[in-house]
């Protein structure tokens, strides 16, 4: 007997959506636009590398490039790492919103100072305090979205806010695409790239007339709930540091360690791929003859940001429909796939092209958005913002070296293949880590 012949009603099943107000969008907004200026101001540095290492280098330092260009994003890394730790720290002292105002505008800041840069040493200066500042942005707001939207949302709502990243990349690769052909300003156009960059300064009153802070993270700071994970008992009294009381609690500690292992495979992987594959398609179409080589660059950044931009839009739904464990096993086992396909199975730059949007979809988007879904789930409001922040930006104190190593590894290997091969073969990490891991499918956060 049907429910309407029995005077029964069925409930419909409400949308992931229901319940969401205006603040909960707001709080979108705010993470994904200072997420969306984070990616631009990354990908930026990657498409303009050349021309603006041609432009403060002397001729003859010109034969080494790779390595003054590693040594260049090696040190933003380096620079994001630190800030990241420290102002995730600082975000789960003095609170989310308040991190969040002060990181989108110094690296505006200092992004707009890197436009007039005189010289070599000047601008890698600033690109490391663009990465201070950089750094802390991201866990403040993927902490504060997490702790403001409800259960059923909060994956869809995170993926959402990371796809900022993959939209800021895109955005850097169009307008280079743009600003490169046009030239206004000759062999110096790069340096627009950089004043694009400075904008965000003028996001700061949105946030602040417009976000609210966190009701969870203000809860616990009066009831001083101190404890990193669900797995210990609450304790009052003097706080702990945050950076300490992650590692002091085994569960804590075994879920930081595992989830840093993930992200070293994430980071070490993409800064591989990413800043590979432009110059390897390039030499690709330049050894096949084609007139315009570095054409076939910007249009492989676009294509990968693009499969990025889907994995990042999607990824909060597959994630709730399949679980954590196996959404992370299929996004490392993709990106494996991806790097020999790229390297050593592709010879000509229109297949290579064809495949950057697969790649891009696990590299970068996949293997970035479960950072944003899964860090959150494992730790309470006291430490949340500490734990994601180390898990994210803790591996670029060490993946900061490989931009630097990935130069002299082209040379000592010899070639782009085979340097991408062996970065890329830190992915099987994410084969085996995944299962050690609890599954927090459809579970609230700890408090």
């Amino acid at each position: 007997m049907s429910g309407a012949a029995s005077g029964r009603s069925i409930p419909l099943r409400q949308p992931w959506y229901a319940g969401l107000n205006a603040m909960h969008w707001r709080i979108l907004a705010a993470s994904f636009m200072g997420w969306i200026f984070d990616g631009f101001e990354s990908f930026a540095l990657i498409v303009v590398i050349v021309p603006m290492l041609k432009s403060l280098l002397a001729p003859d330092q010109l034969n080494n490039l790779p390595s003054w260009a590693g040594l260049c994003i090696g040190t933003t890394l380096l620079g994001w790492g630190i800030g990241g730790l420290v102002g995730g720290v600082l975000a789960d002292y003095v609170g989310r919103k308040r991190m969040m105002l002060w990181s989108v505008f110094l690296y505006a800041v200092f992004t707009g100072f890197t436009a007039l840069s005189p010289n070599y040493w000047t601008m890698v200066g600033l690109r490391f305090l663009t990465g201070v500042a950089m750094g802390s942005e991201w866990s403040t707001g993927v902490a504060l979205l997490a702790e403001t939207w409800p259960e059923r949302a909060r994956a869809k709502g995170c993926g959402f806010l990371q796809s900022g990243f993959g939209w800021g990349t895109f955005l850097a690769a169009l307008v280079w695409l743009v600003l490169s052909a046009w030239l206004p300003l000759g062999a110096e156009t790069w340096r627009l790239m950089f004043v694009v960059g400075a904008l965000p300064a003028l996001f700061v009153l949105y946030i602040r007339r417009n976000v609210n802070e966190s009701e969870k993270w203000l809860t616990a700071m009066r009831e001083q709930r101190w404890h990193a994970t669900e797995a210990e008992a609450v304790h009052a009294g003097k706080r702990p540091f945050t950076l300490t009381e992650i590692f002091r609690e085994p569960e804590s500690r075994r879920r930081v360690l595992l989830t840093f292992l993930l992200s070293l495979a994430t980071t070490i992987g993409w800064w591989a791929v990413a800043n590979l594959l432009g110059r390897y398609i390039t030499a690709v179409a330049k050894a096949a003859g084609y007139a315009d080589p570095e054409s076939w660059k910007n249009a492989a950044e676009l294509v990968y940001t693009s499969g990025a931009i889907v994995a990042y839009l999607i990824s909060g739904f597959v994630i709730d429909a399949i679980g954590r464990r196996p959404f992370l096993f299929i996004t490392y086992l993709g990106a494996m796939i991806m790097v020999p396909v790229t390297y050593l199975w592709l010879h000509t730059p229109e297949a290579i092209l064809a495949s950057s949007a697969v790649n891009g979809f696990f590299t970068l988007g996949c293997a970035y958005t479960w950072m944003a879904i899964y860090p959150v789930e494992l730790f309470t409001s006291s430490v949340r913002s500490t734990a994601a922040s180390f898990i994210f930006n803790a591996t670029r104190l060490i993946a900061w070296m490989f931009p630097v190593i990935a130069g002299a590894m082209i040379q000592t290997f010899g070639g782009i293949p085979r340097t991408a091969m062996a970065l890329g073969s830190i992915y099987i990490l994410g084969l085996i880590v995944p299962w050690f891991l609890p599954e927090t499918k459809g579970k609230p956060l700890p408090e």
